[in-house]
């Protein structure tokens, strides 16, 4: 189960999108906040060998705003030409800690995971012609929610 966060989403992530690398958060003021991000973006697809590729990326949550939050929740859906959505994977809290990632993240404090899924990539074309958006879901000491969703690019 490990590595199985943002591996999905990057099995077919590749093609221009509304401002790639832009989080775009949710939250109730006053109460925790929180800010994605993923880097590089977009992901440079490296070959390793027959139509094999490795996604090195880092997946970042900021917590913005000054209160300690959990992550309750991260969801990818992919979409492929003309916005067609491919499908989505959604990873809950328990799953997330089972992978042997944090969930608690302090407030104004960061998590950082770093992945290097390999994947199959059976028609380059795909490079070209498909992008997902990643959400986090997570809620403050309150129980007040808060949520940021990025999109994420690939290249080659």
């Amino acid at each position: 189960m490990k590595r199985l966060l943002i591996v999905t989403l990057l099995l077919w992530v590749a093609c221009k999108s509304p401002q790639p690398g832009t989080s775009r958060t949710a939250s109730l003021p006053g109460h925790g906040a929180i800010s994605i991000q993923v880097v590089p973006n977009p992901i440079v697809a490296r070959p390793a060998g027959g139509n094999a590729y490795d996604f090195p990326l880092d997946v970042i949550v900021h917590e913005t705003g000054g209160r300690a939050v959990t992550v309750s929740r991260v969801r990818a859906t992919v979409y492929g030409p003309a916005g067609v959505r491919l499908g989505d994977q959604t990873w809950d809290a328990a799953q997330i800690a089972s992978g042997g990632f944090a969930t608690n993240l302090p407030g104004n404090g960061e998590l950082r995971y770093h992945f290097v899924p390999r994947q199959s990539v059976p028609d380059t074309r795909l490079f070209g012609s498909v992008h997902a958006d990643l959400r986090v879901d997570a809620y403050d000491e309150t129980g007040a929610p808060a949520s940021a969703t990025t999109t994420v690019t690939i290249t080659r």
